[in-house]
């Protein structure tokens, strides 16, 4: 569609996809499927909502030899109710197939498994108990969203991991009333929280939280804090500053010298250096030197050299 085509050039990073998909969740999507890989876990990966693919881009990027990601969203399809299609065409009017699938291959050789449907249709196109990481993030609606999180449960394998995306926004309280009854009556136990999504799992969340909490302790872009809610433990987990160091990105094959610093964020020229200005004193201090005969300001800067020098030269 030349309109979509207009609107989202093909991507020189990942951070140039549209999508909300801010670089502490890229962290944590990143560290929950590496200590997945190290302690041998195995398993597909699911989307149910993958927008314009950032997000899916990433879980493309962590898949091992034999697995698959499959993700699952309405793009262009008739929603299934009409308050689905209110939201849809509100939030996601721009949103084509077309569109996902170039920022996609922008970065992976072959497109995943795509499911052009509403996400109650899942469960009948995934096996019960083959994924090992699910990323929740279509309808806002309450009921949607109950039916989405009980799908879930049942594709999970038993060390499965699952992020609930806008568990605490004020414009999405469907979300969070399915996302806390789901901790309450369901259980799901919290694992971690970001700012936008809430990580859980079916299985036994204490060995998972005592390494994430030992890795986002070492890190100085991260503040961190647990506390304890209805029997569970919460860690909370916030950006500190305007930058976090990123995980291993995918590489886009747009990808330019200018695009593509080592770190993987977009690329932006440093601001120049300036010099500081200098203290009231040192401007007073310039002033009296210019003001001086030459005979007797040579001297006084000869003096002021030899003190500089003797004071660096003590131990």
């Amino acid at each position: 569609m030349a309109t979509a085509q207009a609107t989202h050039p093909h991507p020189a990073g990942l951070n140039d996809v549209p999508g909300w998909f801010w670089p502490l969740d890229q962290v944590l999507f990143s560290w929950f499927l590496e200590r997945q890989e190290a302690v041998g876990t195995r398993g597909d990966l699911l989307e149910l909502g993958t927008y314009l693919g950032k997000s899916a881009i990433l879980l493309g990027h962590r898949l091992q030899d034999g697995e698959k990601l499959t993700v699952c969203d309405l793009f262009e399809a008739d929603a299934p109710d009409e308050a689905n299609r209110a939201e849809a065409a509100k939030s996601y009017a721009t949103l084509t197939r077309q569109a996902f699938e170039r920022n996609y291959l922008s970065f992976h050789d072959d497109l995943p498994v795509i499911v052009q449907g509403p996400s109650s249709v899942i469960a009948g196109e995934v096996e019960p108990g083959t994924c090992r990481f699910a990323h929740i993030d279509a309808s806002h609606l309450y009921e949607h969203v109950h039916g989405d999180i009980g799908a879930v449960r049942e594709l999970l394998g038993p060390e499965g991991v699952v992020a609930l995306d806008d568990y605490r926004t004020e414009h999405t309280p469907g979300v969070a009333v399915a996302v806390w009854e789901a901790v309450l009556n369901r259980g799901l136990h919290p694992v971690c929280l970001s700012s936008q999504k809430l990580y859980g799992t079916w299985g036994d969340p204490g060995p998972v939280q005592e390494e994430l909490l030992a890795a986002l302790r070492e890190r100085d872009d991260c503040a961190v804090t647990v506390e304890w809610a209805a029997g569970h433990r919460l860690i909370r987990a916030r950006a500190k500053g305007k930058t976090m160091r990123p995980p291993s990105l995918p590489v886009s094959r747009h990808r330019t010298p200018a695009t593509a610093p080592a770190d993987g964020q977009p690329a932006t020229a440093p601001p120049p250096r300036r010099s500081p200005a200098p203290s009231s004193r040192a401007r007073a201090r310039r002033l009296a030197l210019d003001l001086l005969p030459p005979v007797v300001t040579r001297a006084v800067r000869r003096e002021l050299a030899r003190r500089r020098a003797a004071a660096q030269s003590r131990p």
